[in-house]
């Protein structure tokens, strides 16, 4: 049913993401579906690197983990911004158009009264990308 997964990874907060990781390689198993991790960064040194080549092997080193745990075909693609933020749903639309994912997987939170002035990224994926959208909430436990 799926082929290709596009997992966008915010490599800040990857120890958070370990739940929905799981479940990514679970469906990527299913499928026998190839995973591409998808990362924004900006031009500038940021608190995972210092410049965009650096989070490219960072990325790059952190896909390559993710294959040895699950045993499925990976790819890492990087892309800047001068403003991560403000460019981050445009950039993860055109990444889907990219990658030829056919199931973009994001980690999400519960929802908040703030989504109705600033929606969460998750969600306007789903509503504007090309490919199925699957937004893992985060375990309350």
């Amino acid at each position: 049913m799926f082929d290709h997964i596009m997992v966008p990874i915010d490599l800040k907060y990857v120890e958070t993401l370990e739940p929905a990781l799981a479940k990514v390689a679970d469906l990527a198993r299913h499928y026998n579906a190839t995973i591409t991790y998808v990362g924004i960064t900006s031009n500038s040194p940021n608190s995972v690197a210092r410049t965009p080549e650096e989070y490219q092997q960072k990325l790059e080193a952190f896909a390559q983990k993710r294959h040895a745990a699950h045993g499925r075909p990976v790819a890492a693609k990087v892309y800047r911004s001068t403003d991560p933020i403000a460019n981050l749903d445009d950039l993860l639309l055109k990444a889907v158009d990219d990658v030829g994912a056919d199931l973009v997987i994001m980690a999400t939170h519960l929802p908040r009264s703030l989504d109705i002035v600033l929606p969460a990224h998750g969600g306007t994926l789903a509503s504007r990308a090309s490919a199925s959208v699957f937004l893992l909430r985060h375990d309350q436990g």
